[in-house]
């Protein structure tokens, strides 16, 4: 298995696709066409030595305007910055 990890306060992370979204008219607006919802759900993959808010392995939301794609064997990943980061999400 490929290990990989973050530098400084960078965040490796996997977009997680949402759902299709039908409007009233019937159009189905796909992922890239929503324009009203600015933050989008990932999973952390790697952290940066200088990350603290964050853990591999949490499910977070983020500004899908942030960061860049980096392709590593064949799998594209998204790294973002820490301040990127809105909310952290958990289950009690």
């Amino acid at each position: 298995m490929l290990e990989m990890k973050a530098v400084g306060k960078y965040i490796v992370i996997n977009p997680i696709k949402s759902k299709e979204l039908k409007t009233s008219g019937g159009l189905i607006l796909g992922e890239k066409h929503r324009d009203d919802v600015r933050y989008k759900e990932a999973e952390i993959i790697a952290v940066g030595d200088a990350v603290n808010a964050v853990n591999n392995g949490d499910k977070v939301y983020y500004d899908k305007a942030s960061g860049f794609n980096i392709e590593v064997k064949n799998k594209t990943y998204k790294v973002i910055k820490e301040h990127d980061v809105v909310i952290i999400l958990w289950e009690n």
